[in-house]
């Protein structure tokens, strides 16, 4: 059964029929609405110019903002991206799954230009939706998808969510329900592959926590640098409501809808027992429901630092510029 929106964009189901007409579009060149475990992402053919300039288009998002490219698995990313052991003892052990990996783009890397907004790196990730997953095994397209958004807006995690933003703009969402992780990907540039020494940088905190990359590569991260943005959520303004956001409320002031955490209540709550998982999964469903209340400010319950909560904060300064 279809569903549809006020406009005309199709709501469709997760099924095979959805995922047959999402290859019909996307071989068309035209972008498609995605569910993934992190958020719903914008897909289409990541070795076609002009279907990589209608995520541009659509989305509203700056030219010199890249985006990740989902594979299948790696053996595609190796297509893409030079590896050395350090990436794949990464992919081994996270993907399928929310960490993406900013990697040197390979000679002959068949993506259009502007995936990688003219950088010699390229972001990939491996997701494990089964239905993205379906859509890549079976188009046989590699898919640049950043979030189904308007750029910098709040990301989505219903299928809903991408309707309300992105309207017309899109042929098709798939509708796989809510994302289970909630936040966008963990983003891991690894410096000086083929030279010695090596060194890795958290280019984005996500759901992977620093410490399990820190473990498997059996090194910190080396701190941040002034490099160009190699990836998206890099911007200082991200992930943003249309209102304005007080981070650190312990209380709502007049005209504030208030999103609490653990002990501080409010008009909505990441998570009334402190769950910094099921806060972030949370997250910008709360915003959402914030931004279309009636109040004119969003308030928002302090996050404790650590973990997921890292990944949670640095979503809530970027929605708070």
């Amino acid at each position: 059964m279809t569903a549809s929106n006020p406009s005309d964009t199709q709501i469709l189901p997760a099924s095979d029929a959805a995922i047959t007409r999402a290859i019909t579009i996307l071989r068309d060149g035209r972008p498609v609405a995605l569910p993934t475990e992190t958020v719903y992402g914008l897909a289409a053919d990541a070795s076609r110019a002009d279907a990589v300039a209608a995520i541009y288009r659509t989305k509203g998002r700056p030219d010199f903002n890249p985006l990740i490219v989902h594979v299948p698995d790696v053996d595609a990313a190796r297509r893409l991206a030079i590896f050395d052991t350090r990436a794949e003892k990464l992919a081994a052990a996270f993907w399928p799954g929310p960490l993406t990996l900013v990697l040197p783009l390979a000679d002959g890397a068949n993506v259009a230009p502007a995936v990688t907004a003219g950088l010699p790196t390229i972001a990939l990730r491996c997701p494990a939706h089964p239905v993205m997953r379906a859509v890549l095994t079976a188009g046989g397209m590699m898919l640049a998808a950043p979030s189904a958004n308007r750029s910098g807006a709040i990301s989505p995690t219903t299928a809903a969510h991408v309707a309300a933003s992105l309207g017309d703009g899109v042929p098709l969402i798939i509708d796989g329900g809510a994302c289970s992780a909630g936040l966008e990907s963990t983003i891991v540039a690894l410096r000086n592959i083929g030279a010695a020494p090596g060194g890795w940088q958290l280019l984005r905190p996500g759901p992977i926590d620093p410490a399990a990359i820190t473990a498997i590569l059996g090194e910190d991260p080396l701190p941040p640098s002034d490099h160009a943005i190699e990836a998206p959520g890099q911007l200082a303004s991200h992930y943003a409501p249309s209102k304005s956001v007080r981070l650190d409320a312990a209380s709502a002031e007049a005209d504030e809808w208030l999103i609490g955490f653990g002990s501080v209540a409010g008009d909505d709550t990441l998570s009334a027992s402190g769950d910094l998982a099921e806060a972030a999964a949370n997250l910008y469903a709360a915003l959402h429901r914030a931004d279309a209340s009636a109040c004119a400010r969003i308030a928002i319950a302090p996050i404790p630092a650590g973990g997921m909560g890292d990944a949670i904060n640095d979503r809530l300064k970027r929605a708070a510029v």
